[in-house]
């Protein structure tokens, strides 16, 4: 049994390298997938079949030409503030769901907007690192509770929809997505565009530029989305683990990650987003995907990390 079980470990560890070794085709795919309409790109129009009913795991404008499905963040704040629209507790338990199923991991493998972040950081120029920034990284939630939740329930119109304040005021995916490519083909869209578009506009600049020299500014500090899935992270069936009998305490994970987790002290923490950065850096094949339900080792492994530095130490 024990050699079935090492088997299976080992097989699991080889799909941790794996999943890691292809994320990046696998972000790619996904943004692809997402917005597989591109010939509407050059039509200027919209799709508008069944996808739309339905919502996809990562942040991608609804309005985009090529969209496949709509937003989560979208959907939900439209209509969270009334019970007339039983789709807002299908979007609810669809985000529960995935948050259960993968936590961040949907940020770190299937997120446009966060893969689009990471492409701009490639860009070859002098990087800052956000360590001493984390105190931002509180602020998504506020975006959430705020701007997703508080106001669309208490601001809506005479049909009972909520006023989307975050797509409207804030996300910078629906510029990116929506407003660019439709201006560029629809000159009465063009002609409307105001002080508004500017303002989105202007935010879209800015993360851009923060792109360049941070690791997914957006994502550590304003994507509400995010932050709905990290609170699920540590009770995702999908998770990271450290063998302790393997780890070498080398702290070269800690030195890899762009997220400015160590994941030796918490291998589920909340900003996690299970990119594998740390499985592919770690040189005695210690970190690994886990998955299924938790049996509280990550908690275990994380309490023996300090024990184990000061038993090497002496």
């Amino acid at each position: 049994m024990s050699g079935v079980c090492g088997h299976w470990l080992k097989n699991f560890s080889s799909i941790s390298q794996m999943l890691t070794d292809c994320r990046g085709f696998i972000q790619a795919g996904a943004a692809l997938l997402t917005n597989i309409h591109l010939p509407n790109f050059l039509r200027g129009g919209l799709y508008r079949g069944a996808g739309k009913t339905v919502c996809v795991p990562g942040l991608n404008c609804y309005s985009c030409p090529a969209a496949s499905a709509a937003c989560p963040i979208g959907a939900f704040q439209a209509v969270v503030g009334s019970s007339k629209f039983s789709f807002s507790y299908y979007i609810t338990g669809f985000l529960i769901l995935l948050g259960v199923l993968l936590g961040r991991f949907i940020c770190g493998f299937l997120c446009p907007f966060g893969w689009f972040q990471e492409l701009l950081h490639k860009i070859p120029t002098k990087k800052l690192s956000t360590k001493r920034l984390k105190p931002l990284t509180y602020l998504k939630y506020i975006i959430l509770l705020l701007t997703v939740i508080i106001l669309p329930i208490f601001f809506v119109n005479d049909v009972g929809m909520g006023e989307p304040f975050f797509c409207k005021y804030l996300c910078p995916q629906g510029v990116l997505e929506g407003a660019i490519p439709l201006s560029l083909t629809n000159s009465g869209i063009r002609a409307a565009l105001g002080s508004l578009f500017t303002w989105k506009l202007s935010i879209l600049l800015i993360i851009i530029g923060l792109s360049i020299v941070f690791y997914r500014p957006f994502c550590k500090w304003l994507c509400p989305l995010g932050a709905f899935y990290a609170l699920f992270n540590k009770l995702s069936l999908l998770q990271i683990e450290v063998n302790p009998h393997k780890c070498l305490s080398c702290g070269k994970c800690a030195a890899a990650c762009k997220m400015d987790v160590d994941i030796t002290q918490a291998p589920n923490h909340p900003e996690c987003i299970r990119c594998g950065k740390c499985i592919r850096t770690c040189p005695a094949d210690a970190v690994r995907f886990r998955y299924g339900f938790g049996d509280g080792k990550d908690k275990l492994i994380a309490a023996k990390m300090p024990l184990k530095n000061k038993e090497e130490q002496t």
